[in-house]
């Protein structure tokens, strides 16, 4: 049997490459002379970098930046095809997973770092870049990125506002004449699934602020900050941009990125998966195995699980995902093409309980649902045999 691994990382717990290993543990341990194929991916959040440098046998690159709250941070990014694209990791540079819950203050972090790591991307060369825009801790529309970039944000007296969210509404003047002039030949492509608006109801502030450390008071500064953003880029720029769609993205970096990067936005694990080139893989796999930290409902709207099953149904593969949760609203993954979907976890436990132990306990689910599939030929071919070997009168 061929079998296709192929999945996102356990947030919090695994990336997408040590999932991918303990899946095909999980595999020899039913079937030792299975032929593997493993492909770890991202869907644009965290591991996008790894995933995609690993598919494309690129190289990685370390970078300090200014953090979400200016601090210096050490920011990975990759270089691929010969250093004629990047794709970066805007986590890595300004994300939640550098912040202690104690820091968390979107009215003061920044994506400036994300902005060093596009102009030094820029400065090496690249004419494509990649933008993963997952597990942002900022809520400030891409002005830091902007800044580190060169554009200008002024306010009445003509000084330079400060990081953050809470600085939006003091705009007056945005001046683009000094950008890098490497964006102008270069392509910027958004890897989201985030569909979100900048403001309102469905906006950034008020859909993922709180996640960010946001009370809802913060939540209404925070938006007042994005309108008025979006008021003044409309006004000084001509660009139309709050009701977009994947402008709300990272707390607005989406609206900034294609604001003043012309960036286009395209789901995350669509171009994971052809730069892995997957949709060739999988046309000869016998079974695809996917899985992530946790399945529900939204994994429908661009997850790796959807991605990877949608694929892989074009070619009628089946599809088994391994997740270390599951929630009861999972039906309408099994319509889009997932056959199969376990839970990880065998027994109650704790959230760290389930982190320490998640290598065996992915190891032994995949092991399990294979060893399920092989009864029908275990038990029911035998029974057919023994029927037709059966003699009339015996």
């Amino acid at each position: 049997m061929k079998v296709l691994i192929v999945p996102d990382s356990y947030k919090g717990s695994l990336s997408s490459k040590e999932v991918a290993d303990f899946m095909e543990q999980g595999v020899l341990a039913a079937l030792p002379e299975a032929e593997i194929h493993k492909i770890p991916i991202a869907d644009g959040g965290e591991g996008t970098v790894e995933a995609m440098v690993s598919a494309t046998h690129g190289e990685f690159r370390e970078l300090e930046v200014i953090g979400p709250l200016g601090k210096p941070v050490t920011a990975v990014y990759g270089v691929l095809e010969k250093g004629q694209s990047a794709v970066i990791e805007m986590a890595s540079a300004s994300g939640l997973m550098l912040l202690q819950k104690e820091e968390l203050n979107p009215l003061a972090t920044t994506t400036y770092g994300t902005g060093q790591l596009i102009k030094q991307a820029l400065e090496l060369g690249c004419r494509k870049l990649v933008v993963g825009i997952g597990g942002s801790a900022t809520n400030d529309g891409g002005v830091g990125m902007a800044q580190a970039l060169g554009v200008r944000f002024l306010d009445e007296q003509g000084e330079e506002i400060g990081f953050g969210g809470g600085e939006l509404v003091k705009i007056r003047t945005i001046d683009i004449s000094g950008i890098h002039p490497g964006i102008a030949h270069c392509e910027v492509i958004i890897a989201s699934d985030v569909t979100n608006p900048l403001c309102g109801p469905e906006g950034a502030s008020s859909v993922f602020g709180p996640q960010k450390g946001a009370t809802p008071e913060m939540v209404e500064l925070l938006d007042q900050g994005l309108k008025h953003l979006a008021d003044e880029i409309l006004i000084q720029l001509g660009i139309k941009i709050e009701s977009t769609a994947g402008a709300g993205a990272a707390g607005g970096l989406g609206a900034g990125l294609m604001a003043f990067l012309n960036a286009g936005m395209a789901r995350g694990i669509d171009i994971v998966l052809e730069a892995a080139n997957f949709d060739e893989m999988v046309k000869d796999a016998d079974l695809v195995i996917t899985g992530e930290g946790r399945t529900d409902a939204q994994t429908a709207f661009g997850k790796t699980p959807a991605g990877v099953a949608k694929l892989a149904k074009k070619y009628n593969k089946p599809v088994i995902c391994i997740s270390g949760g599951i929630t009861a609203d999972v039906q309408a993954l099994y319509d889009i093409g997932i056959d199969v979907i376990v839970g990880a976890t065998q027994s109650p436990m704790s959230l760290e309980e389930a982190i320490a132990n998640s290598p065996s306990m992915i190891s032994h689910a995949v092991s399990s649902v294979i060893r399920a599939m092989s009864i029908p030929g275990k038990y029911w071919r035998q029974e057919e045999t023994d029927r037709l070997n059966v003699r009339p009168g015996v």
